[in-house]
């Protein structure tokens, strides 16, 4: 008994402590709003910080205290903003040391020794890394050219601290990524050695898979804007109207799922046994789940001719 709890002990890291510990936090407060309602935590700062954009409507008029920490929605474009510079720096970083044999910078080696990395020596980690890495930047480039040019933004808010969670969220994936790859005591340690060699199947299957999720995702959000625009592309209004077509006809928000597909191609392309990112991928999971529901509930208490067929967030299930 004690060798297994020993196993456990050994497979946590800083890193992986902190994705295990906000998954579990987002699991528990999904099971807390599908609790009956007499169990649900009846603080307004709770449910104030569970909830944004629409779906604090649906909550009891909101007191002073947390307005006053309102911040427009429309700032989402923030965290894409620091996440293609903070990741592209890191991506740069990467590159120099896989292709040129530059050493990462002290402060920043430092910091991914303290977060955990070093610990893995399969040789397709380095490409992995690489690859997910120019994933997320490129997921980042797409969303924040959405918010400037698709999506059309009410006077809907978020909380402050989940503005400031949204910003670290981007700068602490991207350290993810890079703990993930093999280092020797100054460098990574596949300096020199030719990346191609270490392409695999999953690398391909992890591409494809990002692409198509990607594609969705661009499409669902170009379903939302099209919605508060006219033919010829001008927005008319800010009002919410139901959605219809490609993975509207299953879910409420498939936007949702497929940022969850996103980063289960990223997990593919780790090779599917990667455990620091399937941690992220359970978060990613509990967090879209419950801006799904919540978005559930609102179109369903909003248009009493929402389709019926259609789940919160998994077709057929949820």
């Amino acid at each position: 008994m004690a060798g297994w709890a020993g196993v456990a002990l050994s497979a946590l890291n800083p890193l992986r402590t902190l994705w295990l510990a906000l998954a579990s936090s987002f699991l528990l407060t999904l099971l807390l709003q599908l609790a009956p309602k007499r169990l649900l935590p009846s603080c307004a700062l709770f449910q104030d910080l569970i909830r944004y954009g629409k779906t604090k409507q649906a909550c009891p008029p909101r007191p002073a205290i947390c307005r006053a920490f309102d911040v427009p929605k429309r700032y989402f474009s923030h965290f894409y903003v620091i996440s293609v510079l903070w990741n592209g720096f890191l991506l740069w970083f990467l590159t120099q040391s896989l292709f040129l044999g530059v050493p990462f910078p002290r402060w920043l080696h430092a910091l991914l020794r303290i977060l955990g990395a070093g610990q893995f020596q399969e040789a397709e980690l380095a490409l992995s890394a690489f690859l997910v890495l120019v994933f997320l930047w490129l997921h980042s480039l797409r969303r924040l050219f959405e918010c400037f040019y698709v999506s059309v933004f009410s006077n809907a808010v978020i909380h402050i601290v989940q503005y400031c969670f949204g910003l670290v969220y981007y700068v602490l994936v991207g350290l993810t990524v890079l703990s993930q790859v093999p280092m020797d005591d100054k460098n990574v340690s596949v300096l020199g050695k030719n990346l191609l060699m270490q392409a695999r199947w999953f690398h391909t299957l992890g591409l494809l898979m990002f692409i198509w999720s990607s594609a969705h995702q661009y499409k669902c959000h170009l379903i939302l804007s099209n919605l508060r625009r006219n033919k010829k592309g001008v927005i008319i209004h800010c009002q919410h109207r139901i959605p219809f077509g490609d993975w509207f006809e299953y879910v409420s928000s498939p936007n949702y799922l497929a940022e969850l597909m996103i980063y289960i191609s990223m997990a593919v392309t780790f090779g599917f046994h990667n455990l620091t990112w399937w941690l992220v991928v359970t978060y990613v999971f509990f967090s879209q789940a419950l801006s799904a529901f919540f978005s559930h509930k609102f179109y369903k208490s909003t248009f009493v001719s929402y389709p019926k067929h259609r789940k919160a967030f998994l077709p057929f299930l949820f």
